[in-house]
């Protein structure tokens, strides 16, 4: 019986090195800087370690843009890289204005990020 009862134990103590849900969601910027071609189109790319979790639609015309797209991995572990990457789409090729990254925590969590060409990212995601 003591075997059966280390065996669970162990296991109970490897869950918390297993993959998790990982869910991004309440996606809003502030401030986005204008181009020549006016003001910025945003879009928003998700990456959770090297994986690409897919991309926001396009707010045309919009420095506060706000998007309603969730995106969910499922094999997510704490310690990972959680990725956005802010770009302005164009004509001929889209500008990327900023980049926002930080390792990822057991929880909900909620972020600010400065932006490298100007404006900030606000974000929310919940590992668990």
């Amino acid at each position: 019986m003591a075997s059966s009862s280390s065996s669970l134990l162990l296991f109970l103590c490897g869950l918390s090195l297993a993959a998790a849900q990982l869910r991004v969601f309440n996606l809003r910027a502030s401030g986005l800087p204008s181009d020549l071609l006016g003001t910025t189109d945003g879009y928003v790319t998700v990456f959770c370690a090297s994986n690409s979790l897919g991309k926001t639609s396009v707010r045309n015309n919009n420095a506060n843009p706000w998007w309603e797209e969730e995106f969910s991995y499922f094999k997510a572990q704490e310690g990972d890289v959680l990725r956005l990457e802010v770009h302005d789409r164009d004509v001929l090729f889209d500008d990327l204005i900023g980049v926002c990254q930080r390792q990822i925590k057991v929880g909900t969590n909620s972020h600010d990020c400065y932006l490298k060409k100007g404006g900030t990212l606000h974000y929310t995601y919940t590992l668990g």
